[in-house]
């Protein structure tokens, strides 16, 4: 490791944020919730781990790399015989013992912070994390997990994972704000570690999704003669309203191909799709449902012409099946919308502001520096502007409350460019 000094900095920078407020520090929504609240945070992630449960060939042994105070491990206990969690972390440790004491099938571990040790191989059907890899400050730690990852796993166990997909900005990353890994960095790994990638989803944000099912050894080597199948495409649709046309461009415009008899062996990695003859970026190939049929999700090319359009997809540069249509429509202009307002460290507080901080999130925003906000008629600096989501264009803002407010009710005037918002209400704490 190029710093040994890492990991322990990592400990204890995470025990310090545990004994300060390790439910804020884990769901980053408010200071000092209680645990019923805590727990009820879970829910989205939940949902997105939830949905790769049906690829699981079994059900004995889960793996959470770090868990916390085991806000996830509690509720995904009820799928598996037993579930573990390792932290780098002896506090986070500690509060998940204490948190999980009536859910016998839970055993919280504290680890090293590198690897998987504490476990033989092949013991588990399901590992995952959630916004921890991208807290690590060296790359050389984050693949050791996934590799470490792919040791303990059953063969045909399934990896979800996080991983922060940011554009590289920083020589030196730290505890809070770590390495950025490239979407194509980690189809790489999963293509020389005998993985079968089939998600790599939100790329180029912090929270870049992928989802791999562990192979046998050689897999890989394996495929080049394989034969493609006789596949048939049932149906192509829009991946997010179900409706049988997408838009040429914009956050909309992802199509889902519903295909019959899909090889067994595809993946992400030697799979393509070209729409108009324009290669797509798959981002998903969903489990064969009860009737045969799988779900192949793709993001549109840039530059793509509007009418009905062919939709072609190769596995191992062979066609898969006949070619099939999609109707494309002209994207519609980007409407700017606010999707939250909010305190800018108390996320679930609403419109009550506590820290002095505003945080605005919308959505379609093509021209972020046209943004503007006032309070009580008084427009305010923006402090601080991020990209959530370039694809689906989601930027947050955060605004200082000018020095002196009062607090009580004040009014908050939103705009972007020419459209102005209705205004908004907040209570400043």
């Amino acid at each position: 490791m190029d710093d040994p000094g890492i990991l322990e900095r990592m400990r204890a920078d995470w025990n310090q944020r545990a004994g300060e407020d390790a439910n804020y520090y884990v769901a980053f929504g408010r200071r000092e919730q209680d645990d019923a609240e805590f727990f009820s945070t879970a829910t989205d992630v939940l949902r997105l781990l939830g949905g790769e449960l049906k690829r699981l060939r079994g059900r004995d042994a889960a793996l959470e790399i770090g868990c916390g105070p085991g806000r996830l491990m509690r509720p995904l206990s009820r799928h598996f015989t037993e579930i573990h969690g390792v932290d780098v972390s002896d506090e986070m440790v500690r509060l998940a013992e204490e948190r999980l004491r009536d859910t016998p099938n839970a055993h919280p571990h504290h680890s090293s912070g590198s690897d998987l040790t504490l476990f033989r191989g092949e013991m588990f059907d399901f590992v995952y994390s959630y916004a921890v890899f991208q807290h690590i400050p060296s790359r050389e730690v984050v693949f050791n997990y996934l590799r470490e990852s792919r040791r303990v796993l059953k063969t045909g166990g399934i990896l979800r994972c996080q991983i922060n997909g940011l554009p590289a900005h920083a020589r030196q990353y730290d505890t809070w704000s770590g390495v950025r890994i490239a979407p194509a960095e980690a189809a790489s790994f999963a293509r020389e570690h005998d993985f079968q990638l089939l998600a790599l989803e939100q790329i180029w944000t912090q929270y870049m999704w992928i989802t791999c099912r562990k192979m046998p050894a050689g897999w890989e080597r394996s495929l080049s003669g394989k034969p493609p199948g006789q596949s048939r495409i049932r149906t192509i649709s829009n991946a997010l309203t179900g409706e049988r046309a997408a838009p040429a461009a914009g956050p909309m415009a992802f199509i889902s191909a519903w295909i019959d008899r899909l090889p067994e062996d595809c993946d992400l990695n030697h799979m393509a799709m070209t729409a108009d003859g324009r290669a797509c970026r798959l981002t998903f190939i969903g489990e064969p449902e009860a009737d045969g049929v799988s779900q192949v999700n793709a993001a549109l090319p840039e530059g793509l012409r509007t009418g009905l359009v062919p939709i072609e997809l190769t596995w191992l540069g062979r066609p898969v099946c006949p070619t099939g249509w999609m109707r494309i429509v002209p994207a519609g202009p980007s409407v700017p919308r606010i999707g939250a307002l909010t305190d800018g460290v108390n996320l679930l507080s609403d419109n009550r502001i506590t820290s002095g901080i505003l945080k605005v999130t919308m959505h379609e925003v093509t021209h972020a520096g046209q943004f503007r906000l006032a309070v009580d008629g008084r427009e305010v600096a923006v402090s601080d502007t991020f990209c959530v989501d370039p694809v689906a264009e989601r930027w947050e803002f955060n605004v200082d409350l000018p020095a002196g407010i009062g607090s009580g009710p004040h009014e908050v005037r939103i705009a972007m460019g020419k459209r102005a918002f209705p205004p908004m209400a907040i209570e400043v704490a």
